[in-house]
């Protein structure tokens, strides 16, 4: 699997969605800019000693990204659907994009991928989950539609 991060803000989470793709045997992509540095204790704390182990790639923008990967699945989380991310099915190399923590998913990315939005259902009075939560949440469900099959 593949998990995408566009621009994210807050090392704490990208570091404990890192130590998440490390267990799962998940790439994890970032596509800048970043909010932080990779060098940043935050991360490292976060992500602990498996910062060191995770498949990481770096890509400059959100296109770059797709040009590399022209014929993959992409999935892009965000509350502004209604297709729940369980109601999808995941193939083993699929991507799983989430956006910057204060704004999500960009709106003409939204646009261009309707039928792959994906949403976690919550009540209306937040905004959204925690982004290292709601990582694992589509994560583990993708793994779970994939019999957990982690390429061990």
């Amino acid at each position: 699997m593949n998990i995408v991060l566009m621009e994210p803000e807050i090392p704490y989470n990208t570091g404990n969605i890192g130590r998440s793709c490390v267990l799962t045997n998940t790439t994890l992509h970032l596509i800048k800019p970043l909010g932080f540095s990779l060098d940043e204790k935050q991360i490292k704390r976060s992500g602990l000693d498996y910062w060191e182990l995770i498949d990481l790639k770096v890509w400059e923008n959100y296109e770059e990204l797709r040009a590399a990967y022209p014929e993959s699945n992409f999935y892009f989380a965000t509350t502004k659907t209604t297709q729940k991310y369980s109601d999808v099915k995941y193939n083993p190399n699929d991507f799983i994009v989430f956006g910057p923590e204060s704004r999500g998913i960009p709106a003409e990315i939204r646009e261009a991928n309707k039928e792959t939005c994906i949403t976690i259902p919550m009540i209306k009075m937040g905004r959204s989950l925690n982004l290292s939560n709601s990582a694992a949440i589509v994560l583990y469900e993708a793994l779970r539609q994939n019999n957990f099959d982690l390429g061990e």
